[in-house]
């Protein structure tokens, strides 16, 4: 694509009063205001001084400015360009928002971490984002932490963690199922030399009982995590609900003296990378194998505080042997990969147990999406005021989501939210009045119109025309 050559730009001037640049924030905040995040936040939220007068504004301002691609404090002022002030009122100056949130101590983090579970029952209950009420099987809660990074020797808890980066530790949980995407059930801020299990038996506990007073309830759960998280505390916490576990373990004595006892006879190959299917044996030809065998986590505690189940272990043929090591040895060595799981074979055999315990990686799509959005920094000096950034990003992140669902449209529902910003929110619009009414007028041709005009005719009980 080029520049026209017959009609060459010739100006550019900043100077209608009338555009707004997402255009989407109007069905989306309409979204918002019907699951009640204003009330919410104005029942919840007590900020002394006048800092905190409004909070409901204050936080759906916040949430408006991330869903529309804000990442920091000074972001915050594109809710107050053209006539944006016009469809959204009440746009708080970036200066406004940033003294609102230095204003929070960690008990007004807390509140806002009641607000943010609240708001997301409810969008549920107007929204698919949780499925529908006829919907069935496994509930999926994922649990992993992450360092955002962070510069300068201003931010209060900024420390090395384990990724050797200096930064702050989030730790999520996300909630999914076979056809809904992630959603963020329940999150947390913690200084970036945090150890990953902190925190982490509260936080699903805490999602645990958000599923059971949502639509969720009733349904089988299984809670996944990577080694970091295999602790006693974590696991106890989690099969005290009811729920089961699925947790990759350290390879410490009692799992290697373990793995030692499965005989060449337990393995079975499965489908993997390069895999190739043998149409005469009805198997995979690959190198890639799993067994599992009976297994008592935490020996080391009492008898009664023991855990049954079972442990999957898959092995892979160790392919890049360190340099030196002289010639190729004469059998194969193999690299072990293992996981401990409450579920019973009827509910899921050792292979299909072994992919459901691989598709624990998707929370790092959630990890991705947070930090090309809202996460990209944390703004603040004050370690509460970018704690409750965090909560206000997941806030974003499932509205966004929800929104997504009212479109009826498979792959939104499922994109990232980067996806649905671009298609449904980042739309440029003109303001029309007409007998006291607002009237948007967008691009022609748009090519996600039909989606668009579902989440807005949704939105709307009479809806005006879009053209």
């Amino acid at each position: 694509m080029q520049l026209s050559h017959t009609r060459p730009v010739v100006s550019a001037t900043f100077d209608e009063p009338n555009l707004v640049a997402s255009a989407g924030l109007v069905p989306l905040m309409a979204l918002a205001r019907r699951a009640g995040l204003r009330e919410l936040a104005d029942e919840r939220l007590t900020v002394p001084t006048d800092k905190g007068a409004n909070p409901g504004l204050k936080l759906s301002s916040l949430v408006a400015g991330m869903a529309a691609g804000a990442d920091s404090i000074e972001d915050m002022a594109l809710l107050r360009h053209g006539g944006m002030g016009t469809v959204l009122p009440a746009g708080y100056a970036p200066s406004t928002l940033g003294s609102f949130l230095r204003s929070f101590t960690f008990g007004h983090v807390r509140q806002v971490d009641a607000v943010a579970s609240r708001f997301l029952l409810n969008l549920a209950e107007h929204t698919e984002l949780l499925g529908g009420s006829q919907d069935a099987g496994t509930v999926l809660v994922d649990i992993d932490d992450t360092i955002v990074e962070v510069h300068g020797y201003q931010k209060q808890g900024a420390g090395f963690g384990y990724s050797g980066v200096r930064g702050l530790n989030a730790l999520l949980a996300t909630v999914s199922t076979e056809t809904v995407a992630p959603v963020i059930a329940a999150q947390r801020l913690r200084k970036g030399s945090a150890g990953s299990p902190r925190g982490a038996a509260r936080l699903a506990t805490d999602t645990l009982a958000l599923i059971r007073r949502s639509r969720l309830a009733g349904r089988p759960v299984l809670v996944r995590a990577d080694s970091a998280f295999y602790s006693h505390a974590l696991v106890t916490a989690v099969l005290k609900t009811g729920a089961e576990v699925s947790i990759t373990v350290r390879m410490d004595a009692a799992v290697k003296r373990a793995i030692s006892t499965i005989g060449e006879d337990g393995w079975t190959t499965i489908r993997y990378p390069d895999a190739i299917y043998d149409q005469t044996t009805g198997s995979w030809i690959s190198k890639a194998q799993i067994a599992e065998v009976p297994f008592t986590a935490f020996v080391s505690h009492k008898k009664a505080d023991q855990i049954t189940g079972r442990l999957i272990v898959r092995r892979i043929p160790e392919l890049n042997p360190k340099k030196g090591d002289g010639q190729e040895t004469l059998f194969t060595t193999w690299r072990f990969h293992a996981f401990f799981t409450t579920t019973t074979p009827e509910d899921l055999d050792t292979v299909a147990a072994d992919q459901t315990h691989r598709r624990h990686a998707i929370i790092e799509n959630v990890h991705a999406d947070l930090k090309a959005s809202a996460l990209a920094h944390l703004p603040s000096g004050v370690f509460t005021a970018n704690a409750a950034w965090l909560v206000c990003a997941v806030m974003a992140f499932n509205l966004t989501r929800a929104a997504a669902t009212l479109t009826r449209t498979a792959a939104l529902a499922k994109a990232t939210p980067a996806t649905i910003r671009r298609k449904l929110i980042a739309v440029p619009a003109r303001i029309a009045t007409s007998a006291r009414r607002l009237h948007l007028h967008l691009p022609s041709r748009w090519p996600w119109q039909a989606a668009w005009s579902a989440l807005y005719d949704a939105l709307f009980t009479k809806p005006a025309a879009v053209t």
